[in-house]
């Protein structure tokens, strides 16, 4: 007699003991997976990673033409990475392509293209992939950053900051996926911001646009991980403070040498290594992630306190 015909002849009573005992047990297993999960990811902190290598891998960078993205081709090319340069300046991005033509080391391409447009996005893809081959490894970088109060912003501010702030990532996502797909493997990459993390004044609509960042790729992770290609696509999502990249003019703060406008190679540096660590998530520095973590603990009005005593603010342009 089966299990299925032993619960059918069971009383309701001894079924719902039944299934709680299994609800229990669940439970239980489920406790021990994530201990076992906090004792590796402690370790992991203490111990020497290997880098996964990247060289040979065919890397897409949007934004590439200044900045972040022209660093993270640079750098990339170092690791002798077949690199895509994607911008719509085409003075920034041929500027950047001899650049790292000139390191004489991995490939390097450029396209122009407005990455808000998604004719044009796919267009580009299905280009890539016939002059190059499929991508593997995505890197959303490109970004605008309006720095007004809300009712300084326009409509057109608004709109343009979604479009490329946001919709970008899903028609690079409806372009590329499929090539990591058909391989079986990729990464993809997205550049969100501390104020993906916690609002900041002067960047409302820019804020917004980086909490839709994160949630993209928490949500995409966890579609893909249930279906067949669960572990196969990696996922990371940066989320840097400031950076000295033209973006942000002015940013103040109580303890400046503590939150200090970040260096464009050095923000390249730490995205490149959190990718081939495969890392899920990464705060710049490091510790502001944990810093938010914890506040998000306490009532919302400390938080609000502790906000005041950084006193932190980004300046209207």
């Amino acid at each position: 007699m089966t299990s299925q015909n032993i619960m059918s002849n069971t009383s309701p009573l001894a079924k719902r003991i039944f299934d709680i005992i299994q609800d229990v047990f669940d439970l239980f297993v489920i406790f021990v997976q994530i201990a076992l999960e906090i004792f590796k990811t402690t370790v992991d902190k203490f111990l020497p990673r290997e880098l996964k290598d990247v060289s040979g891998e065919i890397v897409l960078i949007t934004g590439a033409g200044h900045g972040i993205g022209r660093e993270l081709v640079m750098q990339y090319v170092a690791n002798h990475s077949t690199v895509i340069c994607v911008d719509i300046n085409e003075k920034n991005t041929e500027e950047t392509l001899q650049k790292a033509k000139a390191l004489k080391k991995g490939s390097v391409h450029s396209y122009i293209c407005d990455v808000s447009n998604r004719k044009a996005v796919l267009e580009m893809a299905a280009q890539v992939k016939r002059d190059i081959g499929p991508v593997s490894i995505l890197v959303n970088n490109a970004g605008i950053m309006p720095t007004q109060p809300l009712d300084k912003q326009t409509e057109e501010d608004i709109r343009r900051t979604f479009e490329v702030n946001v919709f970008a990532h899903f028609w690079t996502l409806e372009a590329f996926l499929p090539h990591m797909k058909e391989q079986n493997r990729g990464h993809i990459v997205a550049v969100s911001s501390m104020t993906g993390l916690v609002g900041m004044s002067n960047l409302v609509p820019y804020s917004g646009t980086k909490y839709a960042v994160r949630g993209i790729m928490e949500a995409l992770q966890i579609e893909l991980h249930e279906g067949p290609y669960k572990n196969l696509i990696k996922f990371t999502t940066i989320y840097p403070y400031a950076v000295d990249t033209g973006l942000c003019e002015s940013i103040q703060s109580r303890f400046p040498s503590f939150l200090a406008m970040l260096d464009p190679k050095y923000v390249a540096r730490k995205i490149i290594k959190a990718q081939r660590l495969e890392l899920a998530n990464l705060s710049l520095p490091p510790y502001m992630q944990h810093l938010n973590n914890w506040a998000r603990l306490l009532p919302f009005r400390c938080s609000i306190l502790l906000f005041d005593y950084m006193n932190c603010a980004v300046g209207c342009k």
